[in-house]
């Protein structure tokens, strides 16, 4: 004889817990007339051969063909009496928010920079999200059916999964292309437009009750980065070419500069065991640049250590104008390297976007020096 359950309940809820199953170790056999305890926050759903069929909420119920009219149709029950046996199992789900669920972007959310930089940038953040079960027969159906228990850390990732993607997916609709843009964004998010991110939540019978996040912060590419994207590898050593030349103006020692242009050579070495053909080219193409980033430093450290042995009159300190100082200090040297400058854009070696960006920050220099 099977031993018949007459009343099932799940009083103790743990804080994380999302659905339990009774029994624990299998399927029960219930008759008409036992009866169901369900607590405040939740529902007790049946379920017999993996289909989902009633659900009763809080409140103490007798099982008949009144609460239970799906299962009594599959088990073509026609009476309501103590001799009716059944087997199934009864899922209680946890309707209960579950707050402060923490959240980051691991990966970095990927967000594109036409024209600007390598082409796109990637952003980092974290923060924090009150979810909960929004229609426990859609969600028992996603993830609880076969399982004695589920909880938060069962389906984190699969959470964390969804909110970024959500969130990518909005900065690229949105065609959102900045920091500044991205951070009013997710403001939005934390206050009125929780609806954007809700939908994809709702097709798992799930909600999002309040989001919280940081702000953005951006990412420094490495070249990993660039080749995984595929980003614009050119105007990128470009941009690290600047940036020396920038911190060189800032600096005038010269050690760490020189050792700033060989940054990520090695790195490239040791990835290059690992590309195709394509990825390998772009890599090579990376070294190169650099390379010409350090032999431009050893230039500058040797033009500079030559001037202070033979310490010239003014007049001959000034360079070519084809070749200036890449660490320019005297009003003369900047006017200089901004004609150089003029014919490189002009010979198309440098970019519009390059030229005026190096620009400005060198008259910026010259008029800190009276220029």
């Amino acid at each position: 004889m099977p031993r018949i359950i007459d009343v099932v309940s799940h009083p103790n809820v743990m804080e994380d817990e999302l659905v339990w199953r009774e029994p624990q170790q299998g399927n029960g056999d219930f008759r008409f007339g036992s009866r169901v305890i369900v607590q405040e926050s939740q529902v007790a759903i049946f379920v017999r051969q993996g289909q989902v069929l009633d659900a009763l909420g809080p409140g103490a119920h007798t099982l008949n063909t009144g609460t239970l009219p799906l299962l009594s149709d599959a088990l073509n029950f026609l009476v309501s009496s103590g001799k009716n046996i059944f087997t199934a199992d009864v899922y209680f789900v946890n309707m209960r928010d579950l707050p402060q669920v923490p959240w980051g972007t691991n990966p970095p959310i990927y967000m594109e920079t036409p024209g600007r930089g390598a082409g796109f940038m990637l952003l980092r953040n974290r923060g924090v999200v009150d979810i909960g079960i929004e229609d426990p027969v859609r969600f028992l159906k996603q993830y609880g059916i076969g399982r004695p228990s589920l909880r938060l850390a069962d389906i984190r990732e699969r959470i964390q999964t969804i909110l970024l993607g959500e969130i990518t997916e909005l900065i690229s609709k949105e065609k959102i292309n900045s920091v500044q843009e991205a951070n009013r964004l997710i403001s939005s998010l934390e206050s009125a437009s929780l609806a954007l991110l809700n939908a994809e939540f709702q097709a798992l019978g799930m909600r999002i009750k309040s989001f919280q996040a940081g702000t953005f912060d951006i990412k420094d590419l490495t070249q990993e980065d660039i080749i995984k994207y595929g980003g614009d590898a050119r105007t990128f050593a470009e941009m690290r070419r600047l940036d020396i030349a920038e911190a060189a103006a800032q600096n005038p020692g010269l050690g760490g500069a020189a050792a700033g242009a060989g940054l990520g050579f090695g790195l490239g070495q040791t990835l290059g065991a690992t590309m195709n053909p394509e990825q390998a080219a772009m890599q090579q193409q990376m070294q190169q640049q650099q390379m010409m980033m350090q032999q431009m430093m050893m230039q500058m450290m040797a033009n500079q250590v030559s001037q202070q042995q033979n310490k010239p009159p003014a007049q001959e300190q000034k360079p070519p104008a084809a070749q200036p100082p890449a660490n320019p200090q005297t009003k003369e040297e900047i006017e200089a390297l901004i004609a150089n400058l003029d014919m490189r854009l002009a010979n198309g070696e440098i970019s519009e976007a390059t030229y005026n960006r190096l620009v400005e920050r060198w008259e910026k220099r010259l008029k800190e020096l009276g220029g």
